[in-house]
């Protein structure tokens, strides 16, 4: 199990801000849990990483920072 933060640069949406937007975790079967940082905190799961970034990779504004 390793432990991330997902970094905004810039946030095309609108929505998610910049810099620390999320906390995840990625367990030994490739699955990744996401919790979002915001003022409507919330969770969610994704078959992967590259799944993870397909959805919310923001045109290459979003990076994972792994921190264990």
């Amino acid at each position: 199990m390793r432990t991330f933060v997902v970094m905004r640069n810039n946030d095309v949406s609108g929505i998610s801000g910049t810099g620390k937007v999320a906390e995840g975790v990625m367990f030994s079967d490739g699955q990744v849990v996401i919790r979002w940082l915001s003022l409507t905190p919330s969770t969610n799961i994704y078959g992967s990483m590259s799944e993870f970034i397909g959805i919310h990779g923001h045109e290459g504004s979003t990076t994972i920072e792994w921190t264990l």
